[in-house]
């Protein structure tokens, strides 16, 4: 048992861990010297016993990693492979395993590694040389990051039990849209999706309901198909940047939907705003070729309750001016304290 000011102690850093993305800080070296069972290249603190900190020590292979271990840090090495064995120990305790910014491929993973880990909760394998996903069979799985990779392909099924997986980030890989259909099925509690700067033509077919936050941005995603928003009734916020949409691939009122509080339609080749609900409160639509301002866009009815809520509205690199806007805007736009022309 740990006196009650170390159990404390590793409440508070287990927390300031999930913001592990900060390579810079040195938790380890501020949780005193290591145990006695860890790797020789490698910090396992005896204030966080349950923690395995191996990143930035230009390891080439991953250690073997002791009993007991939940969290296994190994960014920022050299890392070309995982031999088979080196996860015997905790193959149903692993639940973070960190192996961002290494040069680590899908056939130099060995059968019996990842495959194996059963407890795993968050995955993250951004920055290396992956072709195809890596996923664990833990059905507790809630976090997957695998951007910056080279993945082009991600099998129907393979997320198929990952009922508690809330947040998937694959963006900078090479994914079309053939690529991923059917991949988010089964995902029912999935909240956040980022897709962007792939291949993709339109966008991910499949993704559950549950689903908050959509990013597609840096694709070559010319239209979206009618109701396609309407099945995603808890989605907030949508970006379609960087894209090739086109007036005609937009049908009338596809944006119109009440849960959406931000759209992102900048970097792209519309000619006209298209129609958006009175709940939406940013919208980005700089650097189109839009040459008009039709009021019907945002407000169907303008009455003491019925006007947009709109706070943030971006027509900047457009084709149209502050003057473009017809008289009563401020009437429909009683929200929107920032208007932006250049």
């Amino acid at each position: 048992m740990f006196p009650l000011h170390a159990t404390l102690l590793a409440v508070l850093v287990s927390v300031a861990l999930c913001q592990y993305d900060d390579y810079d800080y040195r938790p380890a070296s501020m949780l005193g010297p290591s145990g006695p069972n860890c790797d020789q290249e490698c910090d396992c603190p005896i204030n966080f016993p349950t923690a395995m900190y191996c990143d930035s020590r230009k390891l080439k292979v991953v250690p073997m990693v002791p009993k007991g271990i939940k969290y296994l840090y190994l960014q920022n090495n050299k890392i070309e492979e995982i031999r088979a064995g080196v996860f015997d120990n905790v193959t149903d305790e692993l639940r973070w395993l960190v192996l961002d910014k290494n040069q680590i491929t899908n056939a130099k993973i060995a059968k019996g590694t990842i495959d194996k880990l059963t407890a795993l909760e968050k995955l993250f394998f951004s920055y290396n040389n992956l072709t195809e996903p890596v996923i664990p069979p833990s059905k507790f799985l809630n976090e997957l990051k695998m951007m910056h990779n080279k993945i082009s392909k991600f099998p129907s099924g393979l997320l198929a039990d990952k009922e508690n997986l809330t947040s998937v980030h694959l963006q900078h890989n090479q994914l079309s849209s053939e690529a991923i259909g059917g991949a988010f099925k089964g995902s029912k509690k999935l909240l956040s999706l980022d897709m962007s700067n792939n291949k993709l033509k339109k966008l991910p077919a499949g993704v559950p309901s549950s689903l908050e936050i959509l990013y597609a941005d840096h694709n070559d995603i010319d239209s979206v198909g009618a109701g396609y928003l309407s099945k995603l009734s808890s989605l907030q916020y949508l970006r379609i940047s960087h894209n090739k949409l086109v007036d005609s691939g937009l049908p009338a009122g596809v944006f119109n939907v009440t849960s959406l509080v931000e759209l992102d339609l900048s970097f792209n080749k519309l000619q006209s705003i298209p129609e958006i609900n009175e709940q939406l409160q940013q919208l980005y639509l700089q650097a189109n070729d839009i040459n008009k301002f039709e009021l019907t866009s945002f407000c169907k009815l303008i009455t003491p309750v019925n006007f947009s809520h709109l706070k943030h509205l971006r027509l900047d690199a457009n084709q149209i001016t502050h003057g473009s806007m017809p008289p009563e805007y401020s009437t429909c736009l009683r929200h929107a304290s920032d208007i932006m022309f250049d």
